[in-house]
């Protein structure tokens, strides 16, 4: 299935992988995959995230819930399309906060792998998803997954969290705020976004609190 994840992130979660919960997740996952039904992302794209971000590298982390279920959509980052395709609604709010908080616009097209390349975590909570049937691959273990993952990166200092909506929120509840920079708001979906995303300054601040650590900023 050609499925690898960045070395750095393979020994820091070397004691995930041979859990009862891993290794029933493996095998349903990859289940679905060879029994020819469409799962997304693509097999080769599930650890994405990781690879474009060595745990060594992150700078800040953003979680999302599920990876789009639609074709041409997820490719295993957060927010993330690749185009073609239209930029979804809340990428597009993610896209106008820049704007208005930056003074001057990201990139137009849906593609977020230059974030992931600076050091900006996507980290989806589940990490696959059948075609059309949202959550469908939820509770099958990625949850229990992907806390390790926060729980790795949480060893370290100086990260920027970007939590947007409740299940963020709780997702990286065991940050500590003293040690790193917790942004928190409401999600970006055109449901929330004007109850407090809009305004937030999220990117202006996290690239504030990078530079006080001594580190390079992002270019958003």
């Amino acid at each position: 299935m050609n499925v690898k994840i960045e070395q750095s992130w393979k020994d820091a979660l070397a004691a995930e992988f041979d859990k009862d919960y891993f290794i029933k997740l493996t095998d349903f996952v990859r289940g679905e995959y060879l029994a020819g039904k469409t799962v997304y992302p693509e097999a080769k794209n599930i650890f994405n995230a990781f690879n474009l971000c060595p745990l060594e590298k992150v700078k800040v982390v953003i979680i999302g819930q599920d990876p789009y279920h639609e074709l041409g959509q997820a490719h295993g980052l957060c927010f993330s399309v690749l185009p073609p395709t239209p930029n979804p609604p809340s990428l597009q709010n993610i896209y106008k906060e820049i704007l208005s908080d930056l003074g001057r616009p990201s990139v137009t097209n849906g593609d977020l792998t230059y974030w992931g390349q600076q050091g900006v975590l996507l980290l989806n909570s589940t990490l696959t998803v059948a075609a059309h049937v949202a959550a469908s691959h939820s509770g099958r273990g990625w949850e229990q997954f992907t806390d390790a993952v926060i729980r790795a990166v949480a060893k370290r200092e100086h990260i920027v969290y970007m939590l947007w909506g409740s299940y963020a929120q709780k997702k990286a509840a065991i940050v500590d705020a003293d040690k790193n920079l917790i942004l928190k708001s409401v999600h970006p979906s055109p449901l929330s976004a004007y109850r407090g995303f809009f305004g937030c300054k999220h990117f202006s601040a996290a690239n504030k609190y990078l530079e006080s650590v001594g580190k390079t900023p992002i270019e958003w």
